[in-house]
């Protein structure tokens, strides 16, 4: 029963696993072949490398667009065009395409762009830092107040005059000057609005094309990257502090979508999906060394686990948040190997959940974990751990009743008076057994090891018979006769 129990889990911990891993691997796979397939021209015209910044932007994206500039520097491209829509993102990953667009050698060029598109929060500091700022008609940008400072968090104190919330805590001040000053440092770079980029971080001002166009927060409108190569055709920009003239009139446009890599960056990097791979991690090891078989769970953990780990060091993981969810992890297997009438269970659920919701550490909602999937994983993890590690761990402490571990130390019934080679009975089974020492029928002799399909015997128990059994029994059935 055990062995079966055992590999009916293990099967659907394994279906499990190749179907999050096939999400994974199939949707990069395929897009690495059309990537290929539009980066083999063979024209020889200047190409300018757009790159497109679409939804949040988080480490793929940083990734992605790091790299391809890289790119671009190496094959002295004439221009970077960058498409934006984006609602905002990660500071980590802002600063670090900033510092690639800072310190590119190619001039940079960002369009919002198509009409209902936004560079908001994130999004207008990479405005900012671009040689080149564009918008398209219909798009707007601003908004770019840090997210954990924006708006008064649920239970903060209120003004009783105003029903306003209290004064910012000294590092939520430390945060937005710190933020002022880099955007303010970005307008002087590129010789652009100073005062209205500092609204933008402080009261969250935004502005429509147009509008950024008459107050030199922009360059220029644009409604396409081809009329924005006609119009920037002979402009020129500041790199480094030498002065540097587009020539584009022969340049080509060359889209440059993000390859299998950036792509399964973007999946793993979903808290959603790291989330899960470290549970699958963790529980497959956890399976695995409770119960060892053929090794299904643990490699598959294995993998997951590590897969999980690198996301988690790109994500903004809140360690205490972590320590809970292990610890609640910890508690609910402590309550499947000793019931404490569920103690440790209901407090392994609740750190569980609070690590859970506290594993990610940002308020931009496109990086935390969705509650239904915590709530699901909750349930799923308290019914994993209790139940069938609670199965397991008893099942390995009951009694062995079949095969050879059985037999080894059992009790066995001669059949007949023999020496070194004879008969015995063994649950109700005859089996060939060999003794060093005279045996005597109705004996009980305890099996030592078993060879093949004989019977090692010891020493035969001292004064004990077999029940239902006499020494005079044959005398009394020959009287009887």
């Amino acid at each position: 029963m055990m062995i079966r129990f055992r590999t009916i889990t293990e099967s659907i911990y394994a279906i499990l696993s190749i179907a999050l891993f096939f999400l994974l691997f199939i949707t990069p796979s395929s897009l690495a072949i059309s990537d290929t397939s539009s980066q083999t021209q063979t024209n020889t015209a200047p190409k300018i490398p757009v790159l497109t910044i679409k939804g949040a932007i988080g480490p793929a994206i940083s990734d992605y667009l790091t790299t391809e500039m890289a790119i671009a520097n190496r094959n002295d491209a004439p221009l970077i065009i960058i498409i934006i829509d984006t609602p905002g993102g990660l500071v980590s990953s802002l600063r670090d395409i900033n510092q690639a667009i800072l310190n590119s050698q190619v001039p940079i060029a960002c369009l919002v762009h198509p009409a209902g598109a936004r560079a908001a929060s994130a999004g207008t500091y990479i405005l900012y830092a671009c040689h080149i700022a564009a918008m398209a008609q219909a798009t707007t940008l601003g908004a770019a107040t840090p997210v954990s400072i924006g708006g008064s968090p649920k239970g903060a104190p209120q003004d009783k005059d105003n029903n306003k919330a209290s004064s910012p805590s000294a590092m939520e001040k430390k945060i937005l000057n710190d933020s002022i000053a880099y955007i303010r440092s970005l307008a002087q770079l590129r010789s652009r609005n100073e005062e209205w980029a500092e609204l933008a971080v402080k009261e969250a001002a935004t502005l429509t094309a147009q509008e950024a166009l008459e107050k030199n927060v922009i360059n220029l409108i644009s409604n396409s990257t081809a009329d924005l190569i006609k119009q920037l055709d002979g402009w020129e920009v500041d790199i480094n502090q030498n002065p540097h003239r587009l020539e584009l009139s022969k340049a080509k446009l060359t889209p440059i979508q993000p390859d299998w890599r950036n792509q399964f960056i973007a999946t793993i990097t979903n808290p959603n999906i790291a989330y899960i791979l470290m549970l699958i991690g963790v529980y497959g090891l956890i399976l695995e060394f409770y119960s060892p078989g053929i090794g299904v769970a643990g490699v598959t953990g294995a993998i997951a686990l590590v897969i999980a780990m690198y996301a988690f060091q790109m994500l903004p993981v809140n360690y205490a948040g972590l320590l809970l969810l292990l610890l609640g992890i910890g508690l609910m297997i402590a309550e499947a190997m000793m019931p404490s009438f569920g103690i440790f269970g209901i407090g392994g659920v609740i750190a569980f959940a609070l690590g859970s919701v506290f594993l990610i550490d940002t308020k931009n909602a496109d990086f935390q974990i969705s509650l239904p999937v915590i709530a699901a994983f909750t349930c799923v993890s308290a019914g994993f751990a209790i139940f069938c590690l609670g199965y397991l761990w008893r099942s390995r402490h009951n009694k062995v009743v079949s095969g050879q571990e059985a037999i080894v130390g059992a009790e066995a019934t001669v059949l007949e008076d023999f020496i070194d080679e004879g008969f015995v009975l063994l649950d109700g089974e005859r089996w060939a057994a060999k003794s060093d020492s005279p045996l005597q029928k109705n004996q009980l002799v305890k099996v030592e090891q078993v060879d093949n399909l004989t019977l090692i015997l010891g020493r035969a128990i001292d004064n004990k018979l077999a029940p239902n059994s006499s020494p005079n029994k044959n005398i009394e059935a020959e009287g009887e006769k």
